[in-house]
């Protein structure tokens, strides 16, 4: 009785298992359809065996890539794509062509006599334009800067379906050699923006224990994709279950308009499986290298991050990375620069808290006096509900007292935080920013918010309503080039424990 009563039972779980995979793909697969840029097969991508020996093979391949990707998606757009916000129609407000450079590839900002190399990683769907703005800063100071377009990105939403982050690991290391030469000795510097972090610290890693990899000096990073929800790692079954049962779509997460020029909008399940492949490969590195010592020689390294984050988990940079780094010490300590983490807070200004799902003061409280950490924290914010302007507040590796200095930045009113995207973006930007330009050259995406009807627009409302620059970035920009060893002047008026740092809201 009772075995009969088991199996009825199991029948009926796997009966009800049976039902909902069949609702879940018969929902995923009533999506929009599949466009040509979904679907298009470009062999001129680079991959790790591709057997290219330098950078200038590289942006052969890619001239190689891009004239591929104009004959097979460009010239082949349907008469009801030719819409004037699609990127890949020609004329269009979203293509990439009414800018003078088409920022989806790599670029090189030379410098006859560097005062330093620094490589530029963007992140994942997105293209080299998102740390431009930043390259022509470095490079107006005297930097050799190479901004990578990372195998997959820049091209066709289906270059995400088949690169492996091994792919983009081996472009990463033609781009530091390239680098290297040209920067004369110079100290070589990655600035590594989400995924792009995750490269940046993953070849820091290698270059530890591979002799022939150029070392770097310091890392810059900034939303740095170190920990992503588990449930990427499930994606591969979804994808297995698309080819088993010959449906294309369900190997993709998001099948949204391509509107934007610089960024893909739909997003292959493959990314984030490959994100979640190279954490955890940046965990066991940290291992091996902490088994054998050399860890020791990692660089210094400053993060930048917003404590709200949906892309990556924000606390991750600090357990999984930071945290792990050992101490610098004695001598040590004195000559080499330690790490640093800048956290952006919420807008604690804004009459907002009743919304929030989850206070991010539960982490970042204890931390900001935490005593045992190995690096410098300095959180952003407002001291008071009360109080829109900004403060730093930084407390040193084993140290009780906190510092606090003023920024001389406000929170602007209809703002509550900043977003994964906007970190690398300046408000004046001509895309993303925060007034649109009186020239501009085609789209603009900053300061959008339509009111009307859901489910009308091309444009999904989270995105208008996504904030996608940084107010703070020229605070960001300071501390950037201070720590990659260009003179700065600031004005900080600084005191310790005044005004009060900002306490949990109840």
């Amino acid at each position: 009785m009772g075995g009969r009563l088991l199996r009825m039972v199991l029948s009926a779980v796997l009966g009800a298992l049976v039902m909902v995979i069949v609702f879940l793909v018969i929902e995923l697969n009533n999506r929009p359809d599949l466009k040509v840029w979904h679907t298009a097969e470009l062999e001129q991508e680079f991959r790790a065996d591709s057997g290219l020996i330098d950078f200038d093979q590289y942006l052969e391949l890619e001239e190689r890539l891009f004239e591929q990707l104009d004959k097979r998606v460009y010239s082949r757009i349907d008469p009801q794509d030719q819409r004037d916000i699609n990127r890949y129609y020609r004329g269009s407000r979203s293509d990439p062509g009414n800018w003078p450079t088409n920022w989806n590839r790599s670029f090189v900002m030379p410098s006859a006599a560097p005062e330093i190399g620094v490589l530029l990683l963007h992140g994942m769907s997105d293209s080299p334009y998102s740390l431009r703005s930043i390259g022509e800063m470095l490079h107006d100071r005297g930097a050799y800067v190479i901004g990578l377009r990372v195998p997959g990105h820049g091209q066709a939403p289906s270059g995400l379906l088949g690169v492996e982050w091994e792919d983009m690991a081996a472009a990463v290391r033609l781009a530091m050699a390239e680098l290297a030469q040209k920067s004369g000795g110079r100290p070589l510097y990655i600035v590594g923006y989400s995924n792009g972090g995750a490269l940046a610290v993953q070849y820091t890693l290698d270059s530890l224990v591979v002799n022939d990899l150029a070392p770097v000096d310091g890392l810059v990073l900034l939303s740095a994709e170190i920990g992503i929800s588990k449930l990427a790692a499930l994606a591969k079954w979804q994808e297995r279950l698309g080819h088993l049962l010959g449906l294309e779509k369900l190997a993709w997460n998001a099948l949204l308009p391509e509107y934007d020029p610089w960024k893909y909008g739909s997003f292959a399940l493959n990314a984030g499986k490959q994100a979640y492949r190279i954490t955890q490969e940046i965990q066991k590195q940290l291992n091996g290298r902490s088994t054998d010592g050399t860890l020791n020689r990692m660089p210094p390294v400053l993060a930048f991050q917003s404590v709200v984050d949906s892309t990556v988990t924000a606390p991750a940079l600090v357990h999984n990375f930071l945290d792990r780094l050992p101490a610098k010490t004695g001598d040590q300590a004195d000559a080499v620069r330690g790490n640093e983490l800048v956290l952006f807070d919420i807008n604690r200004f804004a009459d907002i808290h009743s919304l929030i799902k989850q206070h991010p003061s539960a982490w970042i409280e204890p931390m900001l006096y935490s005593e045992e950490h190995t690096f410098t924290l300095t959180l952003l914010s407002n001291s008071s509900k009360t109080e829109q302007q900004l403060y730093a507040y930084s407390r040193a590796p084993g140290s009780a007292s906190v510092e606090t200095c003023e920024t001389g930045l406000f929170w602007p009113e209809d703002v509550y935080s900043l977003s994964h995207v906007a970190l690398p973006f300046p408000p004046d930007d001509p895309v993303y920013g925060r007034d649109k330009p009186a020239n501009s050259q085609g789209i603009f995406l900053g300061k959008v918010a339509l009111r009307g009807e859901k489910n009308i627009l091309h444009v999904p409302a989270t995105d208008m309503l996504r904030l996608r620059y940084n107010p703070f970035h020229s605070y960001m920009r300071q501390r950037m080039l201070s720590f990659l060893g260009f003179e700065v002047n600031v004005n900080n008026a600084c005191k310790t424990r005044a005004p009060t740092p900002p306490a949990t809201d109840t």
